[in-house]
């Protein structure tokens, strides 16, 4: 056999090919594999605990494909599986690359048992709210002008419109979790199912990713009953580190009653059909925590001593020292500091069996009552610990503290790079798609890097690097992490994808707020969102990234929602996209089918047995005449419902037909546009 049809072949790890999806171990599994029913193919399984192939039989037949099957047994923990071709002149090999002549097992399919990634967060809509810029629900609790020093920098309570300043993290807008409260009905209006929520607990910073306590929320976003009396006099008190903030926030009623206010949001956002992700912060905390207490908060409140001012304190193995000369113990700062920063000691697990017990009982404290928070994002989860084999170690007991006490809940980790060694089923669920979502659709789209420090022209349109860098980075997550994991345009870590489509280069710092808004292209912007609502995985918005927000990466990236000035279109394609997408299940669960792609051009399809969903994407700044090869659906002489297209700065959600003659669908795509068909 010399000639076949290779477009046909398709396979993934989607319930259409693996029944069961999700199996037991040692249960029977049937794996299946499509080809043309023109060709003569006979396909053999090659699974990497057997050294000889299986002959694959015909399961089903249809107008256009056959379908092979053959059963196995599901593994203790993982097997890899890829498919080959005998032929007459040479074999070929099937996996997750597609069809090639040699077989590299990066690229196998795996299959896992009992994986217990909860089913809501498959496909869910998930919004990622930074507290401190959402919503002002409660001006009682703002920080008040003056009120502590942190790293130099004093405390300033600023108008909500003010720009962000490029050493932020002492200025404050007053957002809090009473605000979020009351912008449920919003958020449940948009169609948003998970809150994914900046860290909540007690912190000087306005990011609070250096945690001064664990178990309670911080009463600057949370409730403030009692400012301490005379504190309120704050500044005839000479130390004003120790004075209104020390009273603030280590205030039992204040801390007791925020914890509360938590559960409240909690059990709101369960009752308007939203869940919650807390955000963990395990790697490090910060210099003010309690263990470490440098400015001698706790100290003065009356607390155990912390570990920077005294050899013996409690908590003294709780971080590393580089200097046990206890007379020179107060200087220098002598301790591992995550990168480096003093103001984020690192956390020392490995020599503090203390240490490791407190954070896992903090793990199952908030997804468990009164709290009952719907799971955890872990921030830079992968530089845990001082070693790999101890970090995996971690996460399998964090992982089986959390189950323990909420089966239901998440466990979602901030990682980059090959993440497949953690997602075995038994550490984290799935993880913050930078490398398989956010990084090739920044390239595709704009040409600039998701920081908007870099560009690199060669990549802006190139479909063959965008489908290439897809295929190898979604080859490193399991069809259950794919589904599940957390695609992002935009994130407080990196610039706004509004900006990045002006294809500029800068930082706040070097060029101001302004040019983050000067030359986008909303038309871009549009097109990202058609992306993100229909890959595979749960699309997360930034908050304001559906009204408009632009800025430059950290801090500008963290700018205030602007309630009142949203931007109506990209607010109502955000609300209409996410209606499909619940409409369309397959968008959740579905395969995922590259049709054709060209020069700044995609198409692709979501499909299984009972719904099939054609996307366009045109990036070129004319039209393009198409034909999309729509016969690799199953679909012949059928007409095709246009369910939005967006084009010059609108979108339109009329219904429009389109034909599909013999095998093809040949359509006119705008420039600078996106197309969904269905």
């Amino acid at each position: 056999m010399n000639t076949f049809n290779k477009e046909a072949i398709f396979s993934d790890e989607t319930k259409q090919f693996v029944i069961p999806n999700n199996p037991k171990p040692n249960e029977p599994v049937k794996i299946l594999i499509r080809v043309d029913k023109n060709d003569e193919l006979i396909p053999h399984l090659v699974v990497d605990t057997n050294k000889e192939p299986l002959l694959m039989e015909i399961a089903t037949t249809d107008d256009l494909f056959d379908y092979y099957q053959v059963i196995i047994t599901a593994p203790d923990k993982m097997l890899r599986y890829h498919f080959i071709f005998i032929l007459e002149k040479e074999t070929l090999y099937y996996n997750k690359s597609g069809i090639c002549t040699t077989n590299n097992p990066l690229y196998d399919f795996r299959l896992i048992s009992n994986i217990s990634i909860p089913e809501w967060a498959r496909g869910a809509v998930m919004y990622h709210i930074f507290i401190d810029r959402f919503c002002n629900g409660d001006i009682t609790n703002d920080v008040v002008n003056h009120e502590y020093v942190y790293l130099g920098v004093t405390a300033k309570s600023m108008s909500w419109d003010s720009d962000v300043k490029p050493f932020d993290v002492g200025n404050f807008r007053g957002g809090d979790l009473r605000g979020i409260i009351n912008k449920f009905g919003y958020l449940k209006s948009l169609g948003i199912q998970v809150l994914f929520l900046s860290p909540v607990f007690v912190s000087p910073s306005n990011h609070k990713y250096d945690i001064q306590d664990y178990d309670y929320i911080d009463p600057h976003i949370g409730v403030i009953v009692d400012d301490g009396g005379d504190a309120l006099q704050f500044e005839k008190v000479h130390n004003r580190n120790a004075s209104k903030y020390q009273h603030r926030t280590v205030n039992s009623n204040n801390l007791e009653a925020s914890n509360m206010l938590m559960a409240e949001l909690i059990q709101k956002a369960h009752e308007n059909g939203m869940r919650v992700i807390m955000d963990g912060v395990f790697n490090h905390c910060g210099c003010f925590n309690k263990w470490m207490d440098t400015q001698s908060f706790y100290k003065n409140a009356g607390y155990l001593p912390g570990a920077y001012h005294d050899p013996n304190s409690p908590y003294k193995d709780y971080f590393l020292w580089h200097k046990q000369n206890k007379n020179d113990w107060p200087k220098n700062e002598s301790y591992d500091g995550w990168w480096d920063n003093p103001n984020h000691p690192k956390l020392n697990f490995e020599d503090s069996d203390e240490l490791r017990d407190y954070i896992l009982e903090i793990a199952k404290k908030w997804v468990s009552p009164p709290y009952n928070a719907d799971g955890w994002r872990l921030d830079v989860a992968a530089d845990l610990g001082r070693s790999r084999s101890f970090n995996h170690e971690f996460w399998q007991r964090f992982r089986d503290a959390v189950k323990s006490v909420n089966p239901d809940a998440i466990i979602l980790a901030e990682h980059y790079g090959d993440p497949s060694s953690w997602l075995m089923g038994n550490e984290w669920d799935t993880v913050m798609n930078y490398d398989a979502f956010m990084e090739p659709i920044t390239w595709f789209l704009t040409g600039v890097c998701k920081h908007s420090e870099e560009t690199r022209s060669y990549l802006k349109n190139n479909a063959i690097e965008f489908e290439s860098a897809m295929r190898n980075n979604m080859a490193n997550l399991n069809i259950h992490a794919l589904q599940t994991a957390m695609n992002q345009l935009s994130n407080h870590d990196h610039s706004r994808f509004l900006t990045r489509t002006n294809g500029a280069t800068g930082r706040l710092h070097t060029v101001g707020p302004r040019a983050a808004e000067v030359g986008t292209n909303i038309n871009i912007m549009m097109e990202a969102i058609v992306i993100q609502m229909t890959w595979p995985g749960a699309p997360c918005i930034y908050y304001g990234d559906e009204a408009g927000l632009m800025g430059w990466t950290d801090p500008d990236s963290r700018r205030t929602f602007p309630w009142g000035k949203e931007n109506k279109v990209l607010t109502e394609l955000h609300r209409h996209l996410i209606g499909l997408r619940h409409m369309y299940p397959v968008l959740k669960t579905g395969s995922l089918e590259f049709l054709w792609t060209h020069h700044g051009f995609l198409s692709y399809a979501r499909w299984d047995n009972k719904q099939k969903i054609i996307v366009a994407i045109n990036n070129n700044p004319k039209p393009m005449d198409v034909v999309i090869p729509v016969w690799k659906l199953g679909i012949v002489n059928k007409q095709l419902l246009q369910l939005v297209s967006t084009c010059d700065g609108n979108f339109q959600k009329d219904s429009v037909w389109h034909t599909a003659v013999h095998s093809e669908l040949c359509i006119t795509v705008p420039a600078l546009s996106a197309m969904i068909l269905g």
